[in-house]
């Protein structure tokens, strides 16, 4: 797996990020975390670790991906989160089907043998709605719109030029790929639930900025 570099976006996660830098021993890829400037406790706990720490420049979850992104040097990358929800053991399947010259292959927690243990009521409707709003608009064809446990290739990533500083990031990347005609595909993934603190996602802010989102997307789609 040397050639896959996991992108994992950090903000207060220095509870979390250790334990899942040390799951991530047994996989022989690189690590590139990027968190906020001011967070100094975060750095702090992960310095010792064998990965490459970006200070982020412009706030925002999609930011950090971003920014990570545009350091990757290896033929794939994974965006992956600190919080513990994503499961590793997902990396090898993702990349051998990336292998199949697929550009992105997207986790699912939708599909039969998939779950997610750290959805809520709330973010279980969101993303019904948004799913399939997205499915009817852009016909997507996937599953769970809003889950960024994504792997691809770097080249592809990099040729969309991302734009999405925030959460609808995860709208722009499956839209963009579809827009542009690349390859990819859906894989059942169970997520896990998070090691401690709390979601950073706003429930409603960030539904309606996803939904403003959308509407933009479809109407200046090309």
């Amino acid at each position: 797996m040397k050639n896959l570099t996991l992108v994992i976006p950090a903000k207060t996660e220095s509870d979390s990020l250790p334990i899942v830098l040390r799951e991530l021993k047994e996989f022989d890829c690189k690590k590139i975390i990027i968190i906020p400037n001011n967070d100094t406790e975060t750095y702090e706990a992960i310095k010792e670790f064998d990965c490459q720490i970006i200070k982020q420049t412009i706030a925002g979850y999609g930011s950090a991906i971003i920014e990570g992104m545009n350091n990757v040097k290896t033929d794939y990358l994974c965006i992956f989160n600190a919080d513990g929800a994503f499961d590793p053991k997902y990396l090898k399947i993702m990349l051998k089907e990336n292998e199949n010259n697929y550009d992105f292959i997207f986790n699912s927690r939708y599909e039969k043998k998939a779950g997610s243990d750290d959805d809520t009521f709330l973010t279980f409707i969101g993303n019904f709605f948004f799913t399939r709003l997205c499915n009817l608009l852009f016909n997507l064809k996937i599953s769970d719109v809003l889950f960024t446990y994504v792997m691809g290739k770097t080249s592809s990533f990099k040729f969309l030029k991302l734009k999405n500083r925030d959460f609808t990031f995860c709208i722009e990347l499956p839209v963009q790929a579809k827009f542009n005609k690349l390859r990819f595909k859906t894989i059942p993934s169970y997520e896990r639930a998070r090691i401690s603190g709390t979601k950073k996602v706003n429930e409603f802010k960030d539904g309606f900025l996803i939904l403003i989102c959308i509407i933009k997307m479809f109407i200046l789609r090309k």
